[in-house]
């Protein structure tokens, strides 16, 4: 018999800053245990910067009062997707040494075995990022 793939965990939080903690705390607690050590702290990374764009730049208008992300293990990754009802995408930024935003897209594209940023079906925007995993260590 094939093996069972795990249902993606999907949440819905409002596009507020608070909501990034939540957010954080939620997909780093649905890894299992033994995954944690490995992937909490930068899947968290992760969940922290692809959620905090969207609360500043795209959520807006109509049904942009929410930011949905999405988690799921899929070819020896866990993928991570961040979706609100914006039109914008991230951009690498050249930011300066004292500048205090625009490292977002940077630190992603060192963290991430993959990311991308896709148009959603119907409106809107989605970014996904990967992180590969080694089951057992």
């Amino acid at each position: 018999m094939s093996e069972i793939p795990l249902v993606p965990a999907h949440w819905r939080f409002p596009a507020h800053p608070a909501s990034v903690r939540r957010a954080r705390h939620a997909v780093t607690e649905s890894l299992p245990d033994v995954l944690r050590p490995q992937l909490g702290y930068d899947l968290g990374l992760l969940t922290s910067e692809l959620l905090t764009n969207p609360i500043r730049h795209g959520a807006c208008g109509e049904g942009g009062d929410l930011v949905e992300l999405v988690l799921w293990a899929a070819d020896g990754h866990y993928w991570l997707a961040v979706s609100d009802s914006g039109t914008g995408k991230p951009e690498r930024a050249h930011p300066g040494v004292d500048s205090e935003s625009g490292r977002g897209p940077i630190l992603v594209e060192g963290l991430a075995t993959a990311w991308t940023v896709r148009p959603r079906p119907t409106r809107g925007t989605s970014v996904i990022a990967g992180l590969s995993f080694h089951q057992g260590g």
